[in-house]
C-alpha cells in the first residue's frame, strides 16, 4: 500500500503537490481547534433546546444564553454561575414576554444568513434584541391597576340587617310560635299569625326612623288631632316625641319621615274655589330643600322616604314630586288603587274620628245574643255608593236602618251597639270612619266600596272579621246577611273583639295598637326596598 502511494505521489503534478503538502496540514489544524472551541462552548445546550418541546422549563431556556458568556470556564462551573446571571436578569425583564427560547429558530436562520458569525456570538445579539424588545413592549403596556376592595358604608350595614331580618321572617313560616309577655298572635284574623309576630319583633329591634327638622308651624311638625283628620295629626305628634324608633342620627335610619300636614296646608292657604296648585307646590318645595340639604333622597329617589296624610287632598299633592308619587311609601286613609295607589309599596292606613284622644266609653259593647238589629247606617247621602244604598234601603226595611241624620236624643253609637252588621259604605272617596267605630263597638263591619284597600291588609285577613260586598250587590244586601249562620256570626263577632286592638288609638303607645300597626307597614315596605349608597341605585 506504501509502495503505490508513493507511486502516485511521484506520478502528481508539481502543482498538485503543492496544494496538498499546504491543504491538508491547515485541515488537521483547524479540527483540532474546533474542539478545543467545543470543549468551552454551549452549542450541544442550545442543540438540545431548540429540539424540545415547548413546554421546557423557562429557567432551562435562559440558562445556555448566559453560559455562553463563560467562555473561559468549564461546562459544570459555568451552569452554577450563569444560573445567577439568568436570576438577576429575568428580574431585569420584569418576568413579562415571551421566553428566550422563542428566538432560536431566528438564532439558526441567523447562522444560515452570516456563516463567519460564531454561534455564541449570534445568541447573544439574539437574546439582546429579544430583551430589548420586551422592554420596548412593556413600557407601551399600561401598568396594571390594584383592585381596590370596597369600603362598608352605613348604608351596607343597614342592608344587611334588614336582610337578617328578612331571613327570620321567612324561617318563622314553618318555626314555633313565639312568646310575647303582652300579646301573642293568633288566629285566623291574620294571614300568618307567625310571620307577622317575628316581623313586629323585628321591627321592635331594628326599626329606625329619621324626621327632617326643615319645616315651620304650622304646616309642618303638627296636625289635627281630633276628628275626622285625627289619625294625621296624631302621628305626627307621637313621631316628634318619640324615643324609641326615632333617631336624631340619619346615618342610622332606615326610613325619612317627610312631616307636613296636608289638612293644615288646606286650612291655611287653600282659598275655596281655588285649585289644590299651591298646596302642591308647597311640598314640592319642600322635598326640594331636603334634597339639597340632604343627600338621602337623592340617593334612593326617596325610595326610603314616606309621608302620611288623611285628607282627601293627600294623594293628589304627591303628584306635585313625581318621584314621591312613584318612589315614595304613601301612607294614605284614602287608599284608592283606582287614583294610583299602590298596595306593594303605599301603606292603608285607618280613617278615625274622635273627639279627644282618649278612648274611654268608646270602646266595647253586648253580646251577640242582645244584639236584636240586623244592620245599621247613619249619614249623609253622598258619593258614589250611598245612594245607591238610599235607594234600595232608605226607610224601607225595619231589619236595616238607614238614616240620613239621626234625630235628636237618640245616640249613634248605640245604634252600632245593638247591631249584629255596621254598613260603612264609602263616601266621597273610599274610606269611611265607620269601620273603626264598628271595630270599637263590637259591631261587623260591613265594607260597600270600590278600589278600596282596607288598612293592614297585608297582615289581616279582613274576610275573617268582615263582610264585603261590591256596588253591584247592594240590592242583595239584606240576602247576604241573612245568609250568615248565627255560628258563623259569633266566630266573626269575637274576632271583631280581638282585632280591634290593633285599631286602637291611646294617647301613649302601646305595643301592638294603630300607631304600631302603621308603622309596621312601613317596615314591611322598606323591607321590599333594597339600597345602595349609588344615586337613585334601587334593587327591587
Amino acid at each position: 500500500m506504501r509502495e503505490g502511494f508513493r507511486n502516485w505521489f511521484a506520478a502528481t503534478s508539481s502543482s498538485l503537490k503543492i496544494l496538498l503538502l499546504v491543504v491538508v496540514p491547515l485541515i488537521l489544524v483547524s479540527g483540532f481547534a474546533s474542539l478545543l472551541v467545543q470543549k468551552g462552548s454551549n452549542w450541544p445546550l442550545i442543540y438540545t433546546l431548540s429540539s424540545s418541546s415547548s413546554n421546557t422549563d423557562l429557567d432551562a431556556a435562559k440558562k445556555p444564553s448566559f453560559q455562553a458568556k463563560e467562555r473561559d470556564i468549564s461546562v459544570d462551573d459555568g451552569r452554577s454561575s450563569s444560573r445567577k446571571e439568568a436570576l438577576s436578569n429575568e428580574a431585569a425583564i420584569g418576568n413579562s414576554g415571551p421566553p428566550p427560547i422563542v428566538a432560536l429558530s431566528s438564532l439558526l436562520r441567523k447562522n444560515e444568513a452570516n456563516p463567519n458569525m460564531s454561534t455564541s456570538e449570534s445568541f447573544k445579539e439574539n437574546f439582546n434584541s429579544t430583551g430589548s424588545s420586551i422592554k420596548e413592549n412593556e413600557t407601551k403596556d399600561p401598568p396594571l391597576k390594584p383592585r381596590r376592595s370596597r369600603v362598608r358604608t352605613n348604608l351596607d350595614r343597614l342592608e344587611d340587617g334588614l336582610r337578617r331580618a328578612r331571613i327570620a321572617i321567612k324561617e318563622a313560616i314553618n318555626g314555633s310560635q313565639l312568646q310575647d309577655p303582652d300579646y301573642i298572635p293568633n288566629g285566623p284574623i291574620y294571614k300568618n299569625a307567625k310571620v307577622f309576630h317575628r316581623s313586629y319583633l323585628e321591627m321592635e329591634k331594628r326599626l329606625k326612623i329619621f324626621v327632617y327638622k326643615e319645616g315651620e308651624l304650622p304646616l309642618f311638625h303638627d296636625g289635627p288631632c281630633s276628628l275626622l283628620y285625627t289619625m294625621e295629626g296624631q302621628f305626627i305628634n307621637k313621631m316628634e316625641v318619640n324615643q324609641k324608633f326615632r333617631t336624631h342620627n340619619p346615618e342610622k335610619a332606615h326610613v325619612f319621615y317627610l312631616p307636613y300636614s296636608v289638612t293644615r296646608m288646606v286650612k291655611y292657604i287653600w282659598v275655596r274655589g281655588m285649585p289644590i296648585k299651591p298646596l302642591g307646590n308647597v311640598v314640592s318645595d319642600y322635598v326640594s330643600v331636603i334634597a339639597e340639604k340632604h343627600p338621602y333622597w337623592n340617593r334612593s329617589l326617596g325610595a326610603d322616604h314616606f309621608m302620611l296624610s288623611c285628607h282627601d287632598w293627600g294623594p293628589a299633592t304627591s303628584f306635585f314630586v313625581p318621584d314621591l308619587a312613584k318612589n315614595s311609601i304613601r301612607a294614605l286613609c284614602n287608599a284608592n288603587t283606582s287614583e294610583r295607589f299602590n298596595p306593594m309599596k303605599d301603606v292603608s292606613i285607618p280613617e278615625i274620628s274622635l273627639k279627644s284622644s282618649r278612648l274611654e266609653g268608646l270602646i266595647g259593647g253586648p253580646s251577640p245574643s242582645q244584639r236584636s238589629m240586623l244592620a245599621f247606617f247613619a249619614g249623609g247621602n253622598h258619593g258614589p255608593v250611598r245612594p245607591l244604598l238610599f235607594e234600595h234601603w232608605g226607610e224601607r226595611d225595619q231589619d236595616i236602618q238607614i238614616h240620613d241624620y239621626l234625630p235628636k236624643g237618640v245616640s249613634y253609637y248605640d245604634f252600632m251597639r245593638h247591631s249584629k252588621y255596621c254598613l260603612c259604605p264609602s263616601g266621597y272617596e273610599v274610606a269611611s270612619p265607620r269601620v273603626v267605630e264598628a271595630l270599637y263597638n263590637g259591631c261587623v263591619p260591613v265594607l260597600i266600596s270600590k278600589s278600596y284597600v282596607p288598612p293592614f291588609s297585608d297582615v289581616l285577613n279582613w274576610k275573617s272579621f268582615s263582610v264585603m260586598v261590591s256596588l253591584e250587590d247592594i240590592p242583595n244586601l239584606k240576602k247576604i246577611l241573612m245568609s250568615i249562620s248565627d255560628r258563623r256570626y259569633i266566630r266573626m263577632q269575637k274576632r271583631v273583639v280581638q282585632v280591634r286592638r290593633h285599631f286602637e288609638l291611646h294617647e301613649t303607645p302601646k305595643r301592638f295598637d294603630v300607631f304600631h300597626m302603621i308603622l309596621h307597614s312601613i317596615w314591611l315596605r322598606r323591607l321590599n326596598a333594597r339600597l345602595r349608597d349609588d344615586p337613585g341605585d334601587m334593587l327591587g
